[in-house]
């Protein structure tokens, strides 16, 4: 009678020590669950900034494609689709908001200092004093074809990757194919020479080779950007 009251009180005990390891093995399967990290925004990370960007500029590209159509629209947006399936795989792999996209992004510009008041010339007998004429900047366009050589263009805009393979390039929807645009990273001063070889839905947008020529470790977006158009 002892040896079955023994043995019923050992089962009890390991039915109960059983119990207690699957409840902890559940806890501790919730808290990793809860304690798993969000994946980021663009607003909180400029990885993630870089890649909506390009996502967007993508997006805003098959867009005008279908709504202007022509013979080789099929074809481009094919190709960008694709080139949309790589940056949400980089977007995962970078844990980033996958789909997430941004278009038009603009740098913010450093404020201009201020401009020195201008110096009276001393009057001459029975003159008024005038003002010395103000030293004119030189001039830098917003872009357009009709920029002309060695100008900057783009004032304001940043530069991101569009994605695509190949011997570096860009693309652009400011300037034709065959222009040739100097795009310089003043985070770390690096620039890269490019042709345009087709259209995109910035200013200019670069390929994944010429974006990796003046690029930051790890950052998918140049924020501080001077482009010039040199030919």
């Amino acid at each position: 009678m002892s040896r079955r009251r023994t043995l019923g009180t050992r089962k009890r005990v390991a039915l109960l020590v059983s119990a207690v390891a699957v409840a902890g093995g559940g806890a501790f399967v919730m808290a990793s669950t809860s304690n798993a990290a969000a994946p980021q925004t663009a607003a909180e990370s400029t990885v993630c900034q870089g890649l909506a960007t390009a996502l967007g500029n993508n997006q805003k590209f098959i867009a005008g494609q279908q709504a202007a159509p022509d013979a080789q629209s099929e074809a481009r947006i094919a190709n960008r689709e694709a080139v949309i399936a790589q940056i949400e795989r980089q977007q995962e792999a970078s844990d980033c908001v996958v789909g997430e996209s941004a278009q038009g992004s603009q740098a913010t510009q450093p404020a201009q200092a201020t401009q020195p008041a201008q110096a009276t010339q001393p009057a001459q007998a029975g003159q008024p004093a005038t003002s010395a004429p103000a030293a004119q900047p030189p001039a830098a366009g917003n872009g357009g074809d009709t920029a002309a050589t060695g100008q900057q263009v783009c004032n304001g805009s940043t530069v991101t990757l569009s994605g695509e393979d190949g011997a570096p390039a860009a693309s652009s929807n400011q300037f034709p194919a065959g222009t040739k645009l100097k795009v310089t990273n003043l985070d770390n001063n690096k620039s890269t020479t490019v042709e345009v070889t087709s259209v995109s839905g910035s200013c200019a947008l670069l390929n994944n080779a010429a974006f990796e020529q003046v690029r930051e470790p790890g950052k998918f977006l140049i924020r501080r950007a001077v482009i010039e158009k040199v030919g």
